[in-house]
């Protein structure tokens, strides 16, 4: 079977560790765990994140795991005919919490069991949630990991209300342009930071009401931020914050060890911190449903057949792409 995998492990040059081409899922030690209730979904788009990078660096994937098929996100044909997009947090068979996202053993497909970068991938039943024919192969792939975080960050973890106002940090990447479609939808002011006007601008054309200089002052603090950039920018969002404000933390892709924990700050005015990590498969359902209703897309920088996946990880990597990167079979 062809896919996208993680040959080796290689934390200085990640794309040296990456491979394409012909694989033996049943043979991979992943591919040797799933368990024979899963169901076998044919691939049709699939989308790459970060943690794709952070796979091959051997961050959450120790070498003992690879050879290890890459990718969380997908949609596809399930058995039955019918049209899915697959949900990829993989909960421990013992949990029975109702937020699965709070399951201190789950894992994310290519970590524990082999992911979505593949013509065919193996998944629990109940990870499967119906594709509308209103949505496209290529934008429900989308949906699980950037958009789905985004959505929690926004509506499940922050208390935003209609007219606040919401700072992203960072424009471009995947989670970003969910949270700025979303936000501006839900009727909230969005402001968005940048290193790059160019991004910035694009930003705005998306809905941003406005966008700064990455550590700009701002012209007034917001009543939250959503922040995935961590190292970084963590000293701006808690200094852009209104007293009383949230700062919404899903990510740490510049680095998780601030110059400044901001701790005085935080308690002094006070500030609320929330993590918040991917989402539940009922919420990646409501998502769905909210695309459907309003009409909202996520933002595709490129679609890349799944042989010349490698041309989309050094995109992946560069930082150059503006919106999601997705993968297809068909």
């Amino acid at each position: 079977m062809l896919a996208a995998y993680a040959a080796r492990i290689d934390p200085d040059r990640p794309l040296d560790a990456l491979a394409v081409g012909e694989i033996d899922i049943a043979a991979t030690p992943g591919g040797a765990q799933t368990p024979d209730d899963w169901v076998e979904i044919e691939v049709r788009a699939a989308a790459l994140n970060h943690h794709d990078l952070f796979s091959l660096r051997g961050v959450g994937l120790p070498s003992e795991a690879v050879p290890m098929v890459l990718g969380c996100d997908a949609a596809g044909i399930a058995p039955d005919g019918s049209e899915v997009i697959v949900h990829s947090v993989i909960n421990d068979p013992g949990y029975a919490g109702q937020d699965t996202t709070c399951d201190p053993r789950r894992t994310l497909l290519s970590e524990r069991y082999p992911g979505t970068l593949a013509e065919r991938v193996r998944v629990p039943r109940r990870n499967l949630v119906v594709k509308p024919a209103e949505l496209e192969f290529a934008e429900a792939a989308c949906l699980p990991t950037a958009w789905l975080t985004a959505y929690r960050m926004l509506f499940v973890q922050s208390g935003l209300r209609p007219g606040q106002t919401v700072l992203v940090q960072g424009a471009g990447g995947g989670v970003a342009t969910a949270l700025v479609l979303l936000a501006r939808h839900a009727g909230l002011q969005v402001w968005v930071t940048s290193r790059s006007p160019e991004r910035g601008e694009r930003a705005v054309g998306l809905g941003a009401h406005a966008w700064f200089p990455s550590g700009a002052r701002l012209p007034e603090r917001v009543d939250a931020v959503m922040e995935s950039v961590g190292a970084a920018t963590w000293s701006h969002s808690i200094n852009a914050l209104r007293p009383g404000g949230t700062v919404v933390l899903c990510g740490t892709t510049s680095g998780a060890e601030p110059a400044r924990a901001e701790l005085t700050r935080i308690f002094f005015r006070p500030l609320r911190v929330i993590g918040s990590t991917m989402g539940t498969r009922e919420e990646l359902q409501d998502l769905v449903g909210l695309l459907v209703a309003t009409g909202l897309r996520p933002v595709i920088d490129s679609r890349t057949p799944l042989a010349d996946a490698r041309d989309a990880f050094r995109r992946l990597e560069s930082g150059a792409g503006f919106g999601k990167l997705v993968i297809t079979t068909a």
